[in-house]
């Protein structure tokens, strides 16, 4: 397994690559608040049924999923912590690709677009 990916442990519903991890901590960085924790959900919508959100939030409730990877605390809601089991969320920067991805085994059909699943 490569530095950049990794697969999440029981534990952890989603997993941030290093790449995603650094480039998360950097924006954290900007924000100045260090209460903030990326917010990870999956809403109705969308192309294909449902679609991914990603925020930073300081209202991290008691029965959220939450995982640390560096400095970057993760929140994943209890609704959206089964749908997105085992996803891994990745950043790229290149001429081909580039901004955040999630790969979620869950999905068995995503749109053109890459923010929305069933």
């Amino acid at each position: 397994m490569s530095t950049t990916e990794t697969e999440a442990t029981p534990t952890e519903v989603i997993v941030l690559t290093e790449s995603a991890t650094v480039k998360v901590a950097e924006l954290l960085e900007q924000e100045g608040n260090p209460e903030l924790a990326l917010r990870v959900a999956v809403r109705p919508g969308g192309c294909s049924g449902f679609s991914y959100e990603m925020f930073f939030d300081s209202d991290i409730a008691g029965d959220d999923v939450t995982a640390t990877f560096g400095a970057v605390r993760v929140a994943v809601d209890p609704a959206s912590a089964s749908l997105l089991q085992g996803a891994t969320l990745d950043f790229k920067d290149g001429l081909q690709e580039a901004g955040f991805s999630i790969n979620n085994p869950n999905a068995s059909r995503t749109c053109g677009c890459g923010n929305s699943f069933s």
